[in-house]
């Protein structure tokens, strides 16, 4: 979801900038040493699922995690193009899935304001089925709940690593999404085909 339909940026602030700024606020640190502070503790849990986890946050930092996501919600955007790719593959008829490392939390702050959800058969996300995306378990639980055909099956991320485990359980059609956030340059994919926004693709 973020980076693929939503633009990152909004992400990319609240945990690189707003948080470091309110957690040295609250903590008596200044900012570079809050910044330093939180992406050590960043780096600790990545790729699992308490990276995502909002109450985990919250309760780690001691501080109102979704409280603050709200404060900022108005920097939620969809990317370019996302509502009309969504439309085309409804009107394609075909079952489409919004499949996210998303903690539901942040799920719900985040189609309350860009409501995406009428596009979807499904929304899924990985804590439902108990392992982050970068995990082969993850795609063997998620076909099992949805069955889908890899030989068939279209799954576009930013996140280089989730593709491969997507690769790794077989499905075949794969797009590397090479602009999560409309604040930085097109970032180019060697062994995914990339895409800056879903008009490519229509």
């Amino acid at each position: 979801m973020d980076g693929t339909l939503l633009d990152k940026y909004y992400d990319d602030y609240f945990w690189e900038r707003f948080l470091p700024e309110v957690y040295g606020a609250r903590n008596g640190l200044d900012f570079d040493r809050a910044r330093r502070h939180l992406f050590d503790h960043y780096r600790s849990v990545k790729r699992t699922l308490m990276w995502t986890d909002l109450d985990y946050w919250s309760e780690t930092l001691g501080l109102d995690i979704i409280s603050l996501k709200k404060e900022v919600s108005h920097l939620i955007t969809p990317l370019p193009h996302v509502p009309e790719f969504l439309t085309f593959l409804k009107n394609q008829h075909k079952s489409v899935y919004l499949v996210t490392a998303a903690h539901r939390k942040s799920l719900q702050i985040k189609m309350d304001r860009v409501d995406l959800r009428h596009f979807f058969d499904r929304l899924i996300c990985a804590d439902e089925l108990g392992r982050p995306k970068e995990d082969q378990g993850f795609w063997r639980e998620l076909q099992d709940l949805i069955g889908f055909d890899c030989e068939r099956t279209l799954f576009a991320d930013d996140n280089l690593e989730v593709l491969n485990a997507a690769r790794g359980h077989g499905i075949r059609h794969l797009v590397h999404m090479a602009r999560p956030s409309s604040k930085e340059p097109r970032n180019q994919s060697d062994g995914f085909p990339s895409i800056a926004t879903f008009s490519e693709l229509m």
